[in-house]
């Protein structure tokens, strides 16, 4: 006998030993394991519930349509007369300048009636840009420079090169005073040591420079401006310039904060990016805020809940708590919660301290960009709070057999995915390196390492550019290309879903076998359904009271029967785990048998569907098992026969 029939012989029995109609058999282990992960899968849902509500309360459309307006006003400036005056347009320290003193100042200040007439006065002197966003505060315009002489030049050139400013490095950053001397913008400024560093294309860049802001009036910033420009504010040790600035909408209760970014890199010209952030620093203005403000306990009191159940869990079971994948994702899920509250309550500490500070001057820059660095981390923390809150219902749904089936092939192909995995990656680094050395001077999507493995990625999706390719190398790109879709996409790729294709079949195959009649947790939850509608008088007690029947016949039921069909399988000669013998004298049930039961009296002489049923599946095991020994004993006798003729064949060979 296999050892998989062996495993599954006892399943069988039990399965066997329940009644033969479509009803569920009851373990009073299982049922209580059930009715504990059911009670906990309701608390769970709750509890999903409210941290859903929580995050889709913190964005909305709004946020999208807002960003997309504020990038569109500066990116493409609808207004500017010379359309290559744009952010997007600069090349050089010049276009920087075309665009500060052009589409810049025309979005910041913004002077435009409703009608398309100037409007003669601004209100209060404040700009409300689009008509609706107030702009806070003034804009401040930031820039970070190296030393000259930061880099090393090659002994033939000196005479050439007289001056050298390198990448930007922080141990190259220029802090001296320059140019004029007389004014802050020619002065460097440290920044609060919490302020976020940035991470452009080109390197990190600390929070400090040489910082200016613009005046209240767009007259006045244009003569700034210009100002600065004719005294060679940017100079060539200049690598990064940002413009920052906020707004408000008070009709969404919504901030702004829109930075914008032109690098200057070692290499000549210029490389721009934009960031733009739409939050809620403001919290708890209207109702819906308040019940958001609600859910939030109830959040924190979930989360305490379950610290409290985790560690006890921990505390019995000690290191052993760690070997299950689930208690490491409930883990996870605690810790990343944690960090969420705490980030929410800094966050929203820090707003109320800092915003009368922030908007106490008019014409300074209020430096909302720190909160909203904080804001979007904590958005990204909840993100995948909820990603790995979701991940955890498979933990409750792996009662359910499909579910049971798809865990169980994934776990059983994981070796051989693994083995897989170390010979695909090893092909796939092989071509992205190829792609590299081959096309990374030419091609921008293999300019950078980390930029081929993504290319090759959108290969096997069917997203490439080959004509990109063919012109970068006419002889290696087509022969780079068609070779690595064919040993990647085709050869490889099947090979992965030919190991789960196998695997899967194998499992539900096995899955065939195993009782299919056990109690399933949908069926205590429709029993627990059926109580509470007769509680609620919806539904006639004599059902309930007929299933509970049912129940306890096919409680009572494997006592006796699941014993007498391990004794049939004993005297069969199964190679299994041997299973007590029941008395017949002192089982009162032998000496009194059920109703319609084999034996059970001449009034009583029927079989009944159930029990017919019963050994009907009971026989057609036994007869699979018979006809795999059959075929064991066959194997065994030609094994027998051939080492007989080979030692007979060298008997005479001696």
């Amino acid at each position: 006998m296999e050892p998989s029939t062996a495993r599954q012989r006892p399943a069988v029995e039990r399965r066997l030993s329940g009644s033969g109609a479509a009803k569920p058999r009851i373990s009073v282990s299982r049922e209580l394991e059930l009715k504990t992960t059911l009670r906990e899968l309701v608390i769970y849902i709750f509890f999903l519930t409210d941290l859903c509500i929580l995050t889709f309360g913190m964005v909305s459309t709004e946020m999208y349509y807002l960003n997309k307006v504020m990038s569109q006003l500066f990116l493409e400036p609808p207004y500017s007369e010379d359309s290559h005056s744009g952010f997007g347009k600069i090349e050089s320290r010049a276009d920087f300048w075309r665009f500060a003193e052009g589409p810049l100042l025309d979005g910041l200040y913004w002077d435009k009636g409703y009608n398309t007439t100037t409007m003669l006065t601004v209100q209060d002197n404040n700009s409300r840009i689009y008509y609706e966003n107030l702009l806070l505060g003034v804009a401040r315009i930031r820039q970070l420079k190296v030393h000259n002489n930061t880099c090393s030049i090659y002994p033939y050139f000196h005479s050439f090169f007289k001056d050298c400013y390198s990448e930007y490095r922080y141990q190259a950053e220029d802090r001296s005073d320059f140019g004029l001397k007389n004014d802050s913008e020619w002065k460097y400024t440290s920044a609060s040591s919490l302020s976020p560093w940035y991470w452009g294309s080109m390197g990190l860049y600390s929070s400090g420079g040489y910082i200016f802001n613009l005046p209240q009036s767009k007259e006045k910033s244009l003569e700034k401006l210009v100002f600065l420009r004719q005294n060679n504010w940017l100079t060539r040790g200049t690598r990064i310039v940002f413009v920052d600035f906020s707004t408000y909408n008070a009709n969404i209760n919504l901030f702004c904060i829109v930075r914008l970014v032109v690098e200057f890199p070692a290499t000549g010209g210029a490389l721009t990016s934009s960031h733009t952030y739409s939050v809620k620093l403001l919290r708890y203005v209207t109702y819906y805020d308040y019940f958001l403000a609600f859910c939030e306990i109830t959040f924190c009191l979930f989360i305490i809940t379950f610290i409290i159940q985790e560690a006890k869990k921990l505390v019995e079971l000690k290191l052993k708590y760690f070997r299950s994948a689930w208690n490491c994702l409930d883990v996870l899920l605690l810790v990343v919660s944690i960090l969420a509250i705490v980030f929410n309550i800094y966050r929203t500490v820090e707003v109320s301290l800092l915003m009368e500070e922030l908007l106490s001057d008019p014409s300074e820059y209020p430096d909302f960009y720190f909160l909203a660095f904080w804001q979007v981390l904590y958005n990204n923390l909840i993100a995948v709070n909820v990603f790995f809150a979701w991940i955890k219902i498979f933990k409750y749904v792996s009662f359910n057999k499909t579910m049971t089936q798809l865990s169980s092939t994934l776990s059983r192909c994981a070796k051989d995915i693994l083995g897989f995995a170390i010979m695909f990656f090893i092909v796939f680094f092989a071509y992205a390196q190829l792609g590299y050395l081959v096309f990374g001077l030419q091609v921008e999507e293999f300019s950078s390492f980390q930029n081929c493995i993504f290319t090759q990625f959108r290969i096997v999706l069917g997203d490439f550019n080959f004509q990109a390719i063919e012109d970068a190398n006419r002889i290696l790109g087509p022969i780079y290309f068609i070779t690595f879709v064919f040993f990647v996409f085709f050869v490889l790729l099947n090979m992965f879903l030919a190991i789960i294709n196998d695997t899967y079949s194998e499992v539900k195959a096995d899955f065939q076998l195993i009782s299919s009649e056990e109690l399933q947790i949908r069926d205590l939850f429709r029993r627990s359904c059926n109580k509470a509608l007769v509680m609620l008088k919806l539904k006639k007690p004599e059902m309930d009271k007929n299933s509970s029947e049912e129940g306890l016949k096919s409680k009572e039921l494997p006592a006796s029967e699941g014993k007498d069909v391990s004794k049939h399988s004993n005297e069969a000669g199964a190679n299994e785990e041997s299973h007590p013998e029941p008395s017949k004298e002192g089982d009162p049930e032998w000496k009194h048998p059920p109703a319609g039961s084999v034996g059970s009296g001449p009034a009583q002489s029927y079989v009944s569907t159930a029990d017919f049923h019963r050994l009907y599946r009971y026989t057609s095991l036994l007869g699979n098992e018979l006809a795999h020994t059959n075929r064991m004993l066959k194997k065994v006798v030609e094994a027998m026969q051939q080492v007989k003729g080979t030692s007979s064949e060298m008997t005479k060979w001696q």
